[in-house]
């Protein structure tokens, strides 16, 4: 059973930094795309970075130039780096596989003061 924890959130003023991390446990991670989501309030959840298998990453708009994601294989985990947060980045965040078909975590808030 695929089991994903997201940790590392918090209360940053704008401007500032966070690292997330995405501990995958119940499968053989090194063969899975990874996927970093957010959902702000009211809004839908949205698909900010992906990373495939060797490590090719892709980025959504608004978040490019700002956050880089990356993977360690050998740790089972994802991150997510956050730098030039604004407050508009505040939302929980999760990770998942691209199509988003793994069980949901229950995410890790940031909030991002103005």
């Amino acid at each position: 059973q695929v089991q994903l924890v997201e940790s590392g959130g918090g209360l940053v003023q704008a401007g500032g930094s966070l690292r997330l991390s995405c501990a995958v446990s119940g499968i053989t991670f090194s063969i899975y795309a990874i996927g970093w989501y957010r959902q702000a309030p009211g809004k839908q959840r949205e698909l900010v970075a992906t990373i495939s298998v060797g490590g090719s990453t892709n980025y959504a708009d608004s978040v490019k130039g700002r956050f880089t994601i990356s993977r360690d294989n050998a740790k089972n985990t994802a991150y997510l780096q956050m730098n030039s947060l604004k407050p508009e980045d505040t939302a929980v965040y999760y990770c998942n596989r691209p199509a988003g078909n793994f069980d949901w975590g229950q995410g890790t808030q940031v909030t991002v003061s103005s």
